[in-house]
């Protein structure tokens, strides 16, 4: 059977600003749960100063290694929400990563949803 996942030709980047919290977003390539961890620690440690580093990855020929993190912020308006794009666009073996730096003012469940 062929898969009907897709995955990136390379990786992305895009930036946002909402409200004055700057979001990154980070997509890369990755082959196995060790490497897109390895992605998330590498954008931690790259973008110390950022309050957050929020993440998704699907991985596998049929996407069945999902994993997804809110890193602090409120549950379930980070992580899930990264992870369903990557879900409907039926792209697997891709970390996401976004990095956020707070602006100051709070953007609440429905603006970070929004947001990531």
């Amino acid at each position: 059977m062929v898969s009907s996942y897709l995955t990136l030709a390379r990786d992305a980047e895009a930036e946002i600003e909402v409200k004055r919290s700057r979001f990154l977003a980070t997509l890369v390539r990755v082959e196995d749960e060790p490497a897109a961890r390895a992605v998330v620690e590498r954008m931690r440690r790259q973008h110390w100063d950022a309050r957050h580093h929020c993440s998704a990855f699907v991985l596998g020929p049929d996407a069945a290694l999902e994993r997804s993190s809110d890193d602090g912020e409120p549950a379930g308006t980070a992580g899930a929400p990264m992870l369903e794009v990557l879900r409907g666009h039926g792209v697997s073996d891709t970390v996401a990563v976004v990095t956020r730096w707070f602006g100051g003012t709070l953007l609440g469940a429905g603006g970070l949803v929004r947001a990531y």
